[in-house]
């Protein structure tokens, strides 16, 4: 149990960017996060229980899955950044409007579905031990980290960071993630 608690909290570490660049949005408040996160509650709980159903069904280690999938959503994350950003320069004012309220949409969307993948993985890995503390876990411990950063962006030091860097940091810890998954699965692979 001490093992499911421990990786729910350190796989969970992305949540502080992800609160960080929800906190230098003007547009977002704080009970934008926390539907976020009952949102992200609900998916971790499926993706626990798809889990447990699908692990049996996969002929060869879902590390992989977990791995890639990792990396496609911290590409996607930094890339949507970018395109809106670029799509809100080009049309003026009005469009920044609309462009913020998508990006905390889809940041929302990516948060969730990232905590199902890790939920997802952590199950995996820890099969036939895995209780439902796992779900909770990981679903707390976003909460807890986003929600830190996501007050401690409101403060005067922290709004000069630019919101393009937290939307790079957030999508590269989750490729680094996804990284570690596909590194392990081929450092297994190799011994």
């Amino acid at each position: 149990m001490l093992l499911s608690i421990f990786s729910g909290l350190v796989v969970s570490v992305d949540a502080l960017f992800i609160g960080i660049s929800l906190g230098l949005q003007k547009k977002c408040r704080f009970l934008y996060l926390a539907v976020i996160n009952v949102f992200l509650l609900g998916l971790c709980i499926v993706g626990f229980f798809v889990a447990g159903q699908i692990y049996e069904l996969i002929p060869f280690d879902p590390d992989l899955i977990v791995g890639f999938a990792f990396i496609a959503l911290g590409l996607w994350t930094i890339l949507q950044y970018f395109i809106f950003d670029y799509v809100s320069k080009r049309k003026g004012t009005t469009e920044e409007v609309n462009a913020a309220a998508k990006t905390i949409v889809i940041v929302g969307l990516v948060m969730s579905i990232e905590a199902m993948l890790i939920t997802m993985g952590i199950t995996f890995v820890l099969l036939p031990y895995s209780t439902m503390v796992i779900p909770i876990t990981v679903a707390l411990a976003h909460f807890g980290y986003s929600s830190l950063t996501f007050y401690l962006a409101r403060t005067k030091h922290m709004q000069r960071i630019p919101l393009a860097f937290c939307h790079a940091i957030s999508g590269l810890a989750l490729i680094a993630y996804g990284l570690m998954a596909l590194f392990v699965e081929f450092g297994e692979i190799a011994l």
